[in-house]
């Protein structure tokens, strides 16, 4: 552990990843147009939406730096996982909707670079050195990338998100057994959920997710209204808005039966 990732290891065939909860700027801040704005976009609260996960026995692994400083779940090469849309850079150089986050310059390849050692590769490391000891112990292993985002960004995509956004790269990165129970979950709920929609599994999901292998991986996003009171534009008086417990109590025993059908899938 480092002063800015976190690994709680567990023994469970199950690895839950928390790529974009963290807030830090390091040694950022300075360069950013405001913090607040380069902290707006983190998915806030979910690695306490999912707390429960390692009374269940799963590692996790978290990084405490911001998405804005260098996103973790993008391709390091640079190239766009979703090639003629709307997203955001390996260090993203605009929030979701479009503002410009840096005062100044954008970071330059050099400084792309510094990141990179500083905090992509580090976490990577953790996450492949934990799937690799699961997978060895088990057999077999999933990995879930835990992520939300806020329901309604034009830029990014039409209408309201829905609640549950199953990405599996169009079923490429895991059984599709798996995929099929978890899509059978949420369809459950009766909350509103979407397959390989807009969001089909970031780098994450599409690298370390080699079923052949061993190595299921899913990643699920989940549209912050199924657990805080969304403001209709957030401002720093209102942003982040905090958990809203009765939301939470409705979503929390669903997250917990998605993660229980993963570790059933990798147990069998």
């Amino acid at each position: 552990m480092t002063d800015w990732l976190d690994i709680h290891r567990g023994e469970a065939p199950l690895l839950v990843a928390f790529p974009h909860t963290g807030t830090e700027l390091a040694d950022a801040e300075g360069a950013f147009v405001s913090p607040w704005l380069a902290r707006r976009d983190a998915d806030w609260w979910v690695d306490e939406l999912y707390a429960f996960a390692r009374d269940l026995g799963a590692t996790t692994v978290r990084t405490r730096i911001s998405r804005s400083v260098i996103d973790v779940n993008r391709d390091p090469s640079g190239a766009s996982l979703y090639p003629g849309q709307a997203t955001t850079e390996l260090c993203p150089t605009t929030t979701f909707d479009g503002q410009r986050l840096y005062a100044h310059a954008a970071p330059d390849e050099a400084e792309i670079a510094r990141r990179r050692t500083l905090w992509f590769d580090p976490y990577h490391s953790a996450l492949g050195d934990e799937r690799t000891r699961l997978r060895d112990a088990h057999g077999k292993v999933v990995l879930y990338d835990a992520h939300s985002i806020r329901s309604a960004i034009p830029r990014l995509f039409d209408g309201e998100l829905p609640v549950f956004n199953l990405g599996t790269n169009g079923g490429a990165t895991c059984d599709p057994a798996l995929e099929a129970e978890i899509a059978t979950l949420c369809a459950a709920s009766g909350l509103p959920h979407v397959v390989n929609g807009r969001f089909k599994g970031g780098w994450t999901t599409r690298h370390y997710g080699r079923p052949a292998e061993g190595f299921h991986a899913v990643q699920m996003e989940l549209a912050m209204r199924a657990y805080l009171n969304e403001p209709e534009a957030p401002d720093e008086t209102n942003w982040p808005a905090p958990i809203s417990p009765p939301r939470a109590a409705t979503l929390t025993p669903i997250l917990h039966d998605v993660l229980e059908a993963c570790l059933a899938f990798a147990r069998s």
